[in-house]
């Protein structure tokens, strides 16, 4: 936040300081529609009063970033410990079937990248993006090299093409994502939480609404590829498999380099992007693995994923819970290892 109020400025961009989370978010919703890229950021307390929002932009097809540092809970929790359980509150917080986006970095750097890509991906699909980091991650040190100004890919949000008096706000498109006027444009359109027509005024016509909730399906269903971002490390001959994201995943990478060492063939998969769940790369890992470790600082959110897609069974897919809001380490994924496999 310091950070912010101190270079967006010197930027050309602004900050505000908003009395709430539910405000704060409702500022950003309303930069977005003024034109302006927006985002806001929050722990786990704070992300559950932006849910209603996050509901609203996401009906209203308003693009916006929001940064959400799990930490430990429920409630005021732990402020200063970390945790993972805002998971399923990433996709499931606000009430209704709506398109979630919800990124995982797992380092500083990454940090920086993936808000790269939460904003083109919020740009250029008119949705919330949700950069689901953790409390580890965010009191973290490491080197950032900054690219070359101009190198970085940049998706801005479709502008309409034709005169005002025929722009529908919310108009059906092959792709499914509609050019975004901004307020003051000269564009007049209608804005609301209400299930709406291609104008944005409010409708309970049955097929004005399916095709209205289809359209959101689709946004994840037509454009997979989009949202299909996974790392594998020493993935190529495992016969064993670790599936981590966030801080987690680094204190699986070593515990891979540990159990290599002991002869375990073992490798990970680490999702990027958690909603959409990686369904191609879990099946692809399901296939190849004997034995699936899904370690969490959790009661098991993603593990339950895992299992759904397989048809093997849950008897090889085991996970490793830790819910003391500290760190899981590499000594307890190798110690695990040891004891199942």
């Amino acid at each position: 936040m310091e950070f912010m109020a101190r270079e967006l400025p010197a930027h050309g961009g602004a900050f505000i300081q908003m009395e709430d989370e539910i405000a704060s978010l409702g500022a950003v919703i309303g930069a977005s529609l003024a034109g302006a890229k927006a985002f806001t950021a929050t722990s786990g307390p704070g992300f559950s009063l932006m849910q209603e929002h996050i509901g609203f932009a996401a009906m209203a097809e308003v693009p916006c970033v929001i940064v959400d540092v799990m930490r430990g809970g429920p409630s005021t929790g732990l402020p200063t410990k970390t945790s993972q359980g805002d998971v399923m509150q990433a996709k499931y917080g606000s009430h209704g079937d709506y398109p979630s986006v919800v990124l995982a970095p797992n380092s500083v750097p990454e940090c920086f990248t993936l808000t790269v890509k939460a904003f083109n991906l919020a740009e250029k699909y008119r949705l919330p993006v949700i950069i689901l980091s953790d409390e580890v991650i965010g009191h973290m040190y490491e080197k950032v090299v900054l690219p070359e100004k101009g190198s970085v890919e940049v998706t801005d949000r479709l502008k309409p093409t034709v005169p005002p008096e025929w722009y529908h706000h919310y108009e059906h498109t092959t792709t499914g994502i509609a050019p975004m006027a901004s307020f003051g444009d000269g564009y007049r359109y209608h804005v609301t939480g209400l299930t709406h027509d291609q104008s944005g005024f409010p409708t309970s016509r049955p097929e004005e609404v399916l095709a209205l909730m289809q359209k959101f399906k689709n946004k994840e269903i037509r454009n997979a590829r989009d949202f299909a971002m996974t790392e594998e490390y020493m993935m190529d001959d495992a016969n064993l498999a670790i599936f981590a994201y966030g801080s987690v995943s680094r204190s699986a990478r070593k515990a891979v380099r540990i159990l290599r060492e002991r002869g375990m063939k073992v490798g990970m998969v680490r999702p990027q992007i958690i909603w959409p769940f990686p369904k191609v790369a879990v099946e692809k890992m399901l296939d190849q693995a004997r034995y699936i470790l899904v370690p969490e600082m959790n009661v098991g959110h993603l593990r339950k994923e895992v299992e759904r897609l397989s048809t093997h069974g849950r008897e090889s897919i085991k996970g490793l819970n830790v819910l003391d809001s500290r760190l899981i380490t590499a000594d307890q994924i190798v110690e695990r290892f040891e004891e199942d496999v």
